[in-house]
C-alpha cells in the first residue's frame, strides 16, 4: 500500500499498524524515522492522516522550540534528582534539548475523544527523567500540544479525564 507523503508502507499483522521506510524528519534534526500509523486502515477520513504526516515531515525544529517553556518546567519538576546524581543544573531550554534522544518511530493516530483529531506522538529518552522519558505529542503534526513523561495519552485532558486541561501542554504533578 502507498500512503501520500510516505510512499510504500508495510502492515504489521499483529497490530494492524502501517510502517513507512525510514525517512528523514527535519523537525527531529534530520533523524531517520519509520513513521507508524495506528488505526489508518479503518479510518474514514484518511486525508486527516495525510495532512498530519505532511505537516510533521515539513516542520522544522522551531516547532519543538515553541514548547521550550513547558519542557523546562518538566525538567524543573525532576531537577533535584538530576542534581543528586552529580549532574550540573541545566540553565536553558536550548541546553535541555541536547539531553533529549528522539524516538525513531513517531506514531500517527486519531484521538478517540474530544476533537477526534489526528496527532503525532514521539516517545523520547531524556537524561533528567530516565524512568518515564519524554513524550512529545503534536496536534495535526503542527504544534506540540502535550509533553511530559510517557503515558500514551494524546492530551492532558485525556490523561486526567479533566476537560479543562485540553490546551495544557505540560501538567506538573
Amino acid at each position: 500500500m502507498e500512503i501520500p507523503g510516505l510512499g510504500k508502507v508495510t502492515r504489521d499483522k499483529r497490530f494492524g499498524w502501517y510502517y513507512s521506510e525510514p525517512v528523514a524528519v527535519p523537525m527531529l534534526g534530520g533523524a531517520q524515522c519509520r513513521i507508524v500509523l495506528e488505526g489508518y486502515y479503518r479510518d474514514e477520513r484518511k486525508e486527516d492522516f495525510h495532512t498530519a504526516i505532511t505537516n510533521f515531515l515539513t516542520g522544522s525544529p522551531a516547532v519543538l522550540r515553541e514548547a521550550d517553556e513547558p519542557l523546562f518546567r518538566y525538567y524543573k519538576d525532576f531537577e533535584e534528582y538530576w542534581l543528586e546524581d552529580g549532574n550540573p543544573p541545566i540553565k536553558s531550554a536550548e541546553e535541555l534539548w541536547r539531553h533529549v534522544q528522539f524516538g525513531d518511530e513517531p506514531m500517527v493516530t486519531r484521538r478517540h475523544r474530544g476533537d477526534k483529531g489526528v496527532y503525532v506522538t514521539i516517545e523520547c529518552g531524556c537524561d533528567w527523567e530516565e524512568e518515564h522519558g519524554l513524550q512529545l505529542v503534536l496536534k495535526n503534526g503542527l504544534k506540540v500540544n502535550k509533553l511530559g513523561g510517557y503515558d500514551s495519552h494524546l492530551t492532558n485532558s485525556d490523561a486526567s479525564g479533566d476537560k479543562s486541561l485540553e490546551n495544557v501542554i505540560y501538567r506538573s504533578f
